[in-house]
């Protein structure tokens, strides 16, 4: 049986479209199955695969995640998008109500070469041309946390569809993100001005928002960071940097603020959802017996098959496998750009007389005692 074959034998084989550094597939969630292609939802003949469905989309096909475990459902459920970015590993998702086309983007990814120090927004822009494809409009941009491996494109869209749909959607992050924004403001001394109030919405655990007709729920999910949300909406959660795919386990938790306890908690909390949920994972790191990125498993497949928190792993098994792998990784690549941008909800810092917009970035000695 393959790692993750219950989420895999409730997927027919999705087609991903190919941009210069994304990936993008489309699903649909529903209280019956269903297949949506250009917004337009028709019953479905089993198997999936064999639908008949047009080949001209510029996305690829959108097809049901419903679990053939589901219960019958009375809720409103979503068109999930998912937006995959190779450089950085990082799951994008568009999330719309049907019924109204209102949507919400979760984890938008500014593209970054840390190399030219060139900032470009192709990975942003295919989400703007995705929501203009099927005529969505943008109600909120949503962050699970601040991210320290890829910088947001949360400030450049708010920006973006402003201007395109004559509506500021709000961009939206828990409200513990002041802590984390105080900690590393003044580990890289960006001034309080500059992150103060670039977020809009601060949400409270366990706090409720409407996209169109659908109800989301913030979820508190610390353990990669203290600040960590995760959004349930229907039978889907989006869980960020806590839950990976099962293959790879969870997320790590030695960050500042990161706690192991706190993760194996969330963990727990996410798989006691009806094992039907759908767990969206925020990155995917493809190992090569596996290949194609997958974004989500149910609730069900995570407790039979996660390698750091099925069923039978103990708090302290998980606390001390989670501290041995964390003592083995690296920092990001992106951490010291990324932290000191996505504190500041996106924005760039202030220019210098010379018009620079510049960042701190720590040297390491080795060893560290080096001096002269």
């Amino acid at each position: 049986m393959s790692l993750l074959s219950p989420a895999r034998t409730m997927m027919p084989g999705a087609l991903y479209r190919r941009n210069p550094r994304t990936l993008i597939r489309l699903f649909i969630t529903s209280t019956a199955p269903t297949v949506a292609c250009n917004s337009h939802i028709i019953k479905s003949c089993r198997p999936l695969s064999g639908l008949c469905l047009p080949r001209s989309s510029l996305y690829g096909f959108s097809y049901s995640t419903h679990s053939a475990m589901a219960a019958p459902l009375t809720v409103p459920e979503p068109i999930v998008h998912d937006v995959f970015e190779p450089r950085t590993g990082t799951l994008q998702y568009v999330v719309a109500d049907p019924a109204t086309k209102s949507c919400v983007i979760i984890d938008p990814v500014l593209d970054f070469d840390d190399t030219s120090r060139n900032i470009d927004t192709d990975s942003a822009d295919a989400l703007l041309a995705l929501v203009r494809k099927h005529g969505y409009h943008v109600e909120r941009i949503l962050e699970t946390h601040a991210h320290a491996d890829h910088i947001t494109a949360a400030s450049y869209l708010q920006s973006r569809l402003a201007q395109e749909q004559n509506h500021k959607p709000p961009i939206g992050i828990g409200k513990r993100i002041t802590q984390v924004q105080k900690l590393f403001g003044e580990r890289y001394s960006v001034v309080p001005a500059e992150y103060k109030t670039v977020f809009d919405i601060l949400f409270g655990d366990n706090e409720t928002f409407s996209i169109g007709a659908l109800t989301a729920t913030v979820m508190h999910l610390p353990g990669h960071t203290p600040d960590h949300l995760g959004y349930k909406i229907g039978d889907n959660v989006f869980c960020g940097d806590s839950l990976f795919n099962a293959d790879i386990g969870t997320a790590r938790c030695d960050f500042p603020g990161g706690n192991a306890d706190d993760l194996f908690r969330s963990g727990k909390t996410l798989l006691s959802l009806p094992e039907h949920t759908k767990i969206w994972t925020g990155h995917d790191y493809p190992p090569q017996d596996r290949g194609a990125p997958e974004p989500w498993m149910t609730v069900h497949g995570h407790r039979e098959q996660n390698k750091h928190l099925r069923d039978g792993v103990s708090r302290d098994e998980f606390v001390a496998l989670r501290r041995e792998r964390d003592a083995k990784l690296g920092e990001p690549r992106l951490l010291h750009q990324s932290l000191q941008i996505n504190i500041r909800g996106g924005r760039f810092p202030q220019p210098t007389a010379s018009g620079h917009r510049m960042l701190l970035m720590p040297f390491k000695f080795k060893p560290k005692d080096l001096q002269w």
